[in-house]
């Protein structure tokens, strides 16, 4: 079956770490270029990080930059998100994503996870 499980999220106090997981089925990730976007209630999705398939270049959203870092690990099929100095704004569902790209209109992605709940709250 073709899938990307998410998981690593919950709840974590505002200035804490997370380290989010993406574990690919059914396909090869090391051949698509991957992704993490979010979406909180009430606003719209949000491009969080993309990594080309070659690793030659990664987008960071700015809200994230300097906190979030993007990674692969190709022998496990799995991507990773690993969040720090994390803050009550960056509470979302969030979903990683094959096949992302970045633009002046903002990221989008052609498949998707199912999504995995970050809550940043004292």
């Amino acid at each position: 079956q073709v899938q990307l499980v998410e998981s690593g999220g919950g709840l974590v106090q505002p200035g804490g770490s997370l380290r989010l997981s993406c574990a690919a089925s059914g396909f090869t990730l090391e051949y698509y270029s991957v992704g993490w976007f979010r979406q909180a209630p009430g606003k719209e999705r949000e491009g969080v990080s993309c990594l080309s398939r070659g690793e030659w270049s990664t987008y960071y959203g700015d809200s994230v930059k300097g906190r979030f870092t993007i990674s692969r690990d190709n022998a496990k099929n799995t991507v990773y998100l690993q969040m720090n100095s994390l803050k009550p704004e960056d509470t979302a569902i969030y979903k990683c994503a094959t096949g992302c790209y970045c633009s002046g209109d903002g990221c989008d992605a052609d498949f998707w996870g199912q999504g995995t709940q970050v809550t940043v709250s004292s």
